[in-house]
């Protein structure tokens, strides 16, 4: 058996999750059975981190063991063999390479970046429907810029902790998080790009925080208010929760 780390990009719409579950489309079950199709090995893959329905990824990554093939093949090879199998589907094997018996993909992580996209401008997107989380209202970003830094260290982020979280603790360090805007378009829509990195999050973390610091893009909430919520430790005094659409699992850091 030969151990591959897979980096994978794959567009979430349509798909409930990165875990395979029954009787639901998910993107461990297409990757898992395309390469079965190509391979003829009934495997499964283990992935550094579970995307939920409609979060998207440009840099996942997951391991794989893979019996010796009727003929020598390439990392790329496999790849290119795998990807054959996944297409039409918004799945693809951006890279495949040999790694040693040991490395486990999700435990040998030591860094993730994950980024939310906003599009605010009053008219809906029409070419990327499900790809950005969509608000009319204006919002201020360098309100949102300032209030970010509140969050960033060591902190007991029970505030932005889904109910079904299963980590073991909701302590965590945020190394950094960063809101940025630029143009979407010419006709004054902007797209707001929240960046956060750090080691490991909590379920739903980067979508609660997104949804909580629109509260203070909106004037609704104040830099303060959202500290006071942070040291709170308690979900039900932090805002919304931001869907989906616009967040993307970008890249993981390994030694």
């Amino acid at each position: 058996m030969t151990r591959y780390k897979l980096t994978i990009e794959y567009k979430g719409t349509d798909y409930a999750g990165w875990q395979r579950q029954d009787d639901v489309p998910t993107v461990q079950q297409a990757i898992e059975e395309a390469i079965a199709s190509f391979s003829q090995q009934d495997v499964k893959i283990h992935a550094a981190g579970r995307t939920d329905a409609g979060v998207h990824a440009k840099g996942q990554v997951a391991h794989v063991d893979l019996d010796k093939f009727s003929r020598d093949m390439e990392p790329f090879e496999i790849a290119k063999a795998i990807n054959a199998f996944l297409r039409p589907q918004p799945i693809t094997i951006v890279k495949v390479e040999e790694v040693s018996d040991d490395f486990e993909s999700r435990f040998h992580a030591k860094n993730k970046l994950y980024q939310y996209r906003l599009l605010n401008r009053p008219a809906f997107p029409a070419i990327e429907q499900g790809l950005v989380w969509h608000i009319r209202r204006p919002l201020d970003v360098e309100a949102m810029k300032t209030a970010a830094q509140i969050l960033i260290g060591y902190h007991d982020f029970s505030t932005f902790r889904d109910s079904q979280c299963q980590a073991k603790s909701p302590e965590k360090t945020l190394a950094r998080l960063d809101v940025t805007a630029r143009d979407y378009d010419a006709y004054d829509g902007q797209e707001i790009i929240f960046e956060a990195e750090g080691r490991s999050f909590l379920h739903h973390q980067v979508r609660n925080m997104v949804g909580t610091l629109t509260l203070v893009g909106e004037g609704k909430w104040s830099a303060d208010d959202l500290k006071a919520a942070l040291e709170a430790r308690d979900r039900t005094k932090g805002g919304p929760t931001a869907p989906s659409d616009g967040l993307y699992l970008v890249r993981i850091d390994y030694p």
